[in-house]
């Protein structure tokens, strides 16, 4: 199955395209880019986060609440990255002794369907 992704590196660079051997027990993915057609072999320790989205073009007028309680997603948390940007959701998964942590958005609405958040690339991460 091919996943849409936005890969954000710890860098800052952004890629989007598509994967389909993204795994969180692999050091490597393979990324598919969008409208290029280049195929990359992503380093999972070289990134911050992958998201799972719903579209490329997602909405950049709409504004994610934060508050919303959503049933069968796990523990809400609140991840402050290093690079500032903060996300609320709710995870299955943290330990601060892994290298990553699956999480889904607070907000249904989002175009994001799920986030793989690399720990290293956290400051803060709060189970609320």
């Amino acid at each position: 199955m091919q996943n849409k992704v936005v890969v954000h590196m710890a860098d800052g660079a952004l890629l989007k395209g598509t994967t389909a051997d993204f795994f969180p027990n692999k050091a490597t993915f393979h990324l598919q880019e969008e409208g290029a057609g280049e195929s990359h072999s992503i380093d999972v320790a070289s990134l911050k986060a992958v998201y799972f989205v719903k579209s490329f073009a997602g909405r950049s007028d709409y504004r994610e609440k934060p508050d919303v309680e959503r049933a069968g997603c796990g523990r809400k948390i609140k991840i402050s990255f290093n690079d500032g940007e903060i996300q609320f959701g709710y995870t299955q998964g943290y330990a601060p002794n892994r290298a990553g942590f699956f999480v889904f958005p607070a907000d249904p609405e989002s175009n994001n369907d799920r986030i793989y958040v690399i720990t290293a690339a956290t400051g803060k991460v709060e189970l609320l």
